[in-house]
């Protein structure tokens, strides 16, 4: 029997979608006011889903409090308050849009957490607009 443990975290972050391969105009066209020169931010809202089999010593599948310092720890310490384009080396050279935001996630977290387990992290930049991954 499989059961899924989720932990919801939250953190703030500007970004600027930009491809320096194209011209100002096709940048523009493409990415739109996501294109802003000088940035603009997000109150991403993050969720990380750990799947897999309840261990019987311990009734948990995951102990929550792990998952919860690992995001603490190792996403919001990291990308919480920053200027992604210019304070982080993930995307130092990778577009920081929102689906290449949520496999850096993923690739942080997966090794941290049992391979046994599943994971799957899902991340909203807009109440509206979300995105997910699982590996």
């Amino acid at each position: 029997m499989k059961v899924t443990v989720a932990r919801k975290a939250h953190f703030n972050s500007a970004h600027r979608l930009h491809n320096p391969a194209w011209s100002a105009e096709k940048n523009l066209e493409i990415f739109g006011k996501c294109n802003n020169p000088n940035y603009h931010g997000h109150n991403y809202d993050l969720t990380v889903k750990v799947t897999g089999e309840i261990d019987p010593e311990t009734g948990y599948v995951m102990d929550v409090k792990i998952l919860n310092d690992l995001i603490k720890n190792e996403i919001e310490a990291r990308f919480d308050h920053k200027n992604l384009n210019l304070d982080t080396v993930e995307f130092k050279n990778l577009n920081p849009t929102a689906e290449n935001i949520v496999v850096v996630i993923w690739n942080i977290l997966r090794p941290l957490i049992n391979n046994q387990l599943e994971l799957k992290v899902i991340l909203y930049e807009t109440e509206r607009n979300f995105v997910e991954f699982a590996g």
